[in-house]
């Protein structure tokens, strides 16, 4: 066979009436007497490919025949605009070269349970939800990259070893490093202060590592972390910055992942809220709204929504799969989508009920001077549609590096910006305290070895100026944007605790 017009499907729309050429796997395949339909999937999208017993040789059609879930193929035929197919475009297939036929490939249509896919995450991600969400991955670290480059800001990169932890060593990997005690990064922070002090406005985007054995849905071992830091900001202008970034990013997002965010099932019209300005409330008014009324009576609301909404769900899925058995192709199709939604809805339904005693005492029991855990965060963002930021935390469970409230020595000038619809924190930021002495003070106060920080002192010796940053999680950000229950699914291989591999 030829390689005439060899294209991506991305491209189909430059070949229209016109034949093309593409190199792929079977991502689906399906038959009659007569018909083959295969999709094909090449990495930049799916394009179904139909194959004509009438139109194609018998050699082409028992090629076809062959062709299993993830076989590697070439194929080449006309190009046809059909916006019912993904992508718009399909091909009538004239030609078409097996380069592998795979044997017994593991992950078949039919429901897998999450530690299946996760033992075989390097070919779960070939399936279009996991695509879907890299995709969309990819497109956040580049509005990321374009946020920062446009605003004037360097990039620069902290090492990733490390003799010194910026918030305490309890949460760190050790590791030795020619007979020296060193760390895995935590953090870019402090190495992005000595950076901004050189050129005013600078980010650092790589992995991170926390040795905290948590096994939450918004916990990695090993994940992504944006840190911009900036000369002469404030509290004031660091919020600005991080509600300006979220923005970008988000719209940026639905401008350019529209059919990434379909296949994802996600709610669009709860990303299109994202605009500013964002809910600015202090940790003393989040800790009152947690404790009050309010709160009370939204929980109730979701109880007897839930509980109305699980009654519904199971009167209605018996009903449907009752009927399915004598439906037409056409309707058990439509009857195979609406029982998907339903499940889901039922899963969710439950999960909400069950976090409900949970979600209930975290607000009976919280006071000042608590920090806010997963609970607290999700109660918090429940009462807005777009992220909130929560400032003025008390200083004693914030870092030593976070300057305090000139009013109230209590409060640290520190910010923490939470994702709506439960998915927590994803910025956590503060004006750094730019003071040698007061620096000092607080290494003290944190039990810390101050000759590791010395180098750190020095751009309070040296020329301090007021200034601050933020750190965004790449992962839950993610998690978010996409609407995915877990950040496992926001990184190509995931590390969790008792997760390595593959």
């Amino acid at each position: 066979m030829t390689a005439e017009n060899t294209t991506y499907i991305s491209g189909l729309h430059q070949f229209e009436d016109q034949t093309a050429t593409l190199q792929g796997w079977v991502q689906n395949i399906r038959s009659s007497k007569s018909l083959i339909f295969v999709i094909m999937r090449d990495g930049s999208g799916l394009c179904q490919c139909i194959v004509s017993k009438d139109d194609v040789p018998e050699k082409v059609w028992d090629k076809a025949g062959q062709l299993t879930q993830e076989s590697s193929l070439r194929i080449k035929g006309m190009v046809k605009k059909d916006d019912r197919s993904a992508g718009g475009y399909e091909m009538h297939v004239r030609d078409l070269d097996i380069i592998q036929i795979a044997r017994d490939y593991p992950i078949t249509p039919k429901e897998h349970g999450v530690e299946f896919l996760m033992e075989n995450r390097h070919l779960w991600l070939r399936s279009q939800r996991q695509w879907a969400a890299m995709r969309v991955r990819n497109r956040i670290i580049f509005a990321v990259h374009e946020f920062f480059q446009q605003q004037g800001f360097v990039q620069m990169d902290a090492p990733i070893f490390t003799g010194n932890a910026a918030e305490g060593t309890t949460n760190l990997f050790e590791t030795d490093y020619f007979d020296q005690k060193a760390y895995l990064s935590q953090s870019g922070q402090l190495y992005g202060e000595a950076m901004a002090l050189a050129h005013g406005k600078i980010y650092t985007f790589g992995p991170t590592f926390r040795a905290e054995k948590s096994k939450t849905r918004r916990h990695l071992t090993e994940f992504w972390m944006i840190e911009p830091e900036m000369a002469f900001y404030d509290l004031k202008l660091n919020m600005d910055l991080a509600e300006d970034m979220v923005v970008f990013i988000v719209e940026r997002v639905l401008l350019d992942c529209r059919s990434e965010l379909e296949t994802l099932g996600r709610d669009v019209s709860k990303l299109e809220q994202v605009k500013k300005p964002f809910p600015r409330i202090t940790y003393t008014e989040a800790v009152e709204l947690l404790s009050g009324e309010k709160t009370k009576n939204l929980l109730d609301t979701m109880e007897r929504d839930n509980t109305a909404a699980l009654q519904a769900i199971s009167t209605e899925i018996p009903q449907l799969e009752a009927e399915h058995g004598k439906a037409k192709k056409g309707r058990k199709f439509q009857i195979d989508r609406r029982l998907k939604e339903l499940r889901a809805q039922r899963e969710e339904a439950e999960e909400n009920l069950r976090n409900l005693p949970v979600w209930r005492k975290s607000a009976l029991e919280t006071k000042w001077g608590d920090d806010f855990g997963g609970s607290d965060e999700t109660l918090l963002t429940m009462h807005f549609d777009r992220p909130i930021m929560v400032h003025g935390y008390p200083a004693e469970i914030k870092a030593f590096y976070m300057k305090r409230d000139p009013n109230d020595d209590r409060v640290a000038l520190g910010v923490d910006v939470l994702a709506p619809e439960g998915y927590g924190e994803m910025i956590g930021g503060a004006q750094r305290e730019d003071d040698l002495e007061t620096l000092r003070a607080r290494i003290k106060e944190h039990d810390l070895d101050e000759s590791v920080f010395d180098w750190y002192l020095d751009l309070r010796r040296f020329g301090t100026v007021p200034h601050s940053g933020f750190g965004l999680g790449l992962e839950r950000t993610v998690a978010w944007i996409c609407g995915l229950s877990h950040v496992r699914e926001t990184i190509p291989f995931p590390r969790m605790l008792g997760r390595l591999t593959p």
